[in-house]
Parts: C-alpha cells; sequence; structure tokens
C-alpha cells in the first residue's frame, strides 16, 4: 500500500534551504519515492491554513518512507532543512 508524506515548511533561510531542495531527490529516489507536490501555487478552499510551502512524497509502502526518513543518505540533508526552515511533517498510509 502507497504511503505519502505530507510536509507543511516554513522557510526562514531560503539561500540555505536551496541547497536542501538540490540534495533531497536523490535521497527519495533511492527509496522508489517520488515529489507528487514541491510547492506551487496554494489556494486555500476551507478552514485557516497558513501560507507555507507544501510538499506532498509518495512511497511505495510506509515501511520503505520510514526507512527513508532514517536512512544515512537523509541525515545531512534532513538536519540541513532543519536547521533553515520550521517543518511539520506526518505520514499516511492510502490506496
Amino acid at each position: 500500500m502507497s504511503a505519502y508524506i505530507f510536509v507543511s515548511v516554513e522557510v526562514h533561510d531560503p539561500v540555505r534551504y536551496e541547497d536542501y531542495r538540490k540534495t533531497v531527490l536523490p535521497t527519495i529516489e533511492a527509496y522508489g519515492g517520488r515529489f507528487l507536490v514541491r510547492g506551487g501555487k496554494m489556494e486555500v478552499l476551507e478552514g485557516n491554513w497558513p501560507a507555507r510551502r507544501i510538499v506532498i512524497v509518495e512511497f511505495p509502502s510506509a515501511e520503505i518512507a520510514r526507512k527513508w526518513w532514517n536512512s544515512p543518505g537523509y541525515a545531512a540533508p534532513k538536519a540541513l532543512r532543519q536547521a533553515t526552515s520550521q517543518t511539520e511533517m506526518i505520514l499516511v498510509e492510502g490506496v
């Protein structure tokens, strides 16, 4: 069953965050993941969504998504993202 990581990001250091964007894709692809949404124009249809960067990543399974999250290859990009932004992230299993 596919799994999705939903991310809401408030970037505090756009220059260094760009380095994260350049390094994260190979780590995701190594685990069979792919970006479904990576920023882009956002329109609030209901509720009070904060105006933040939204990212959605699809993985083959939740187990594989967790392996990516904990992988040595993602450790440095993760630390860079955490240093340059405020992030909320959830893992959701789907169909």
